[in-house]
């Protein structure tokens, strides 16, 4: 990947979709930062779009409300149409990652008192069971996938317990959030994904008419009921927020524990620390979260007006695309950045957002993360790479950093 600048020439396509992009992101990174910080080029179905990769512009993007995220705001019916066929469209914008100010604000009052901090912390308990109960499945093996066999369930089931899952679906959910995560944000692999779409769409009209008659505890039942100054959430919006609990509830909590066993592998005397000071396993998530973060990018913004960043105009429509994994390395507020170092202090990276749009499920996933990696160095103290890391690969998602999978030794 070469850098020029190209501002009154044709915008280089950029394919940030495959393995071998997340291989070679982070000195590509580096250098947009130095030379181009707010990198104009071209997304595979042609739209322009700027990339923004240093931190205080990243921030005050993701701050600034003049750049909007809801596609009906800014977008002709007919780009919609071709970004997001109809029934694909219904799922994935009508949440509140897709929203503005007092509409976002609404939806997320709507789910908020699930995930404060008091509530998450409230399952901790059932968390590290659950973490043990996967580790007690291959205790005796002597290794594992841990992507497969550990990253993945554990998040999974949380998520589906609090939402009233039975036990027997979840691995359906995870296929359907596997597919719709690869498809996001690719008109051709959306097609393609229409059967996944239509069977969860199917199996929640199902899951939403019994809870409508048999109310229970869950997540589901509370946002059937669950009003905010009067108002509820409307059918499209209900399917697509569930959507948005399930996938967002687990795909960034598998990231971040298979991401942070991958760091601490790689970086042995760290590893050691953490296994040595046990304490030190909160500021060991921050830093997994800067230095591979579990989110990449940003979900898509566009211009609602002209704006000039760095001499740039971003023009009124223009879609604009946040490098969280670029800002996390940004050498202007990180002492060291490309260093891993769990004991860093004042961490103030986005691997989480920022502004109004800060993930509302971070306590959770940072809950799950401490307690999955505590557990799992404290019964494997041995814990060790079962292959050549070279021959690790990221999977081909767009805004997602994890690993297809991490196989290890114990």
């Amino acid at each position: 990947m070469t850098i020029s600048s190209n501002i009154g020439h044709e915008a280089p396509q950029l394919d940030l979709f495959t393995s071998e992009f997340k291989e070679k992101a982070y000195p590509f990174y580096a250098k947009l930062r130095e030379h181009d910080p707010v990198y104009r080029f071209t997304l595979l179905n042609g739209q322009i779009a700027w990339l923004i990769t240093r931190y205080e512009d990243a921030q005050a993007v993701l701050k600034d409300d003049r750049f909007i995220k809801n596609p009906h705001t800014m977008l002709s019916q007919k780009q919609i149409n071709k970004m997001f066929p109809t029934l694909e469209r219904d799922l994935l914008i009508n949440h509140m990652l897709s929203s503005d100010s007092s509409d976002h604000a609404r939806l997320r009052n709507l789910v908020h008192k699930a995930f404060t901090p008091k509530m998450i912390e409230g399952l901790r308990d059932r968390i590290q069971e659950i973490t043990d109960t996967l580790l007690d499945e291959v205790q005796n093996k002597g290794k594992m996938n841990l992507v497969d066999e550990f990253a993945f369930p554990l998040p999974i089931i949380v998520i589906c317990e609090m939402l009233g899952i039975p036990p027997e679906d979840r691995d359906q959910f995870r296929e359907w959030s596997d597919t719709i995560v690869e498809a996001s944000n690719r008109p051709e692999k959306i097609q393609e994904a229409r059967p996944t779409f239509q069977s969860f769409i199917k199996y929640m009209g199902h899951l939403i008419e019994d809870r409508r008659k048999n109310s229970t505890e869950d997540l589901v039942s509370a946002l059937i009921h669950a009003e905010t100054e009067g108002e509820k959430l409307t059918e499209k919006e209900l399917y697509s927020m569930l959507l948005l609990l399930i996938v967002a509830g687990h795909e960034t909590t598998v990231n971040l524990i298979g991401n942070g066993v991958l760091a601490l592998l790689q970086h042995p005397k760290q590893l050691e620390n953490l296994k040595n000071n046990p304490e030190l396993i909160s500021s060991a998530i921050e830093e997994i979260l800067r230095f591979y973060g579990p989110v990449e990018l940003a979900t898509n913004r566009w211009a609602g007006e002209d704006v000039l960043i760095h001499e740039k105009l971003i023009r009124k429509g223009d879609m604009v695309v946040v490098a969280l994994a670029s800002a996390n390395r940004d050498e202007s507020k990180f002492e060291n950045p490309d260093v891993f170092d769990i004991t860093r202090k004042n961490n103030r990276h986005l691997g989480f957002g920022m502004g109004i749009h800060y993930c509302l499920g971070a306590p959770l996933a940072r809950l799950e993360g401490q307690i999955a990696l505590l557990t799992l160095l404290r019964r494997m103290p041995d814990l060790r790479l079962n292959t050549d890391a070279k021959t690790l690969k990221w999977r081909p998602t767009y805004l997602m950093r994890g690993l297809i999978e991490l196989p290890v030794m114990f």
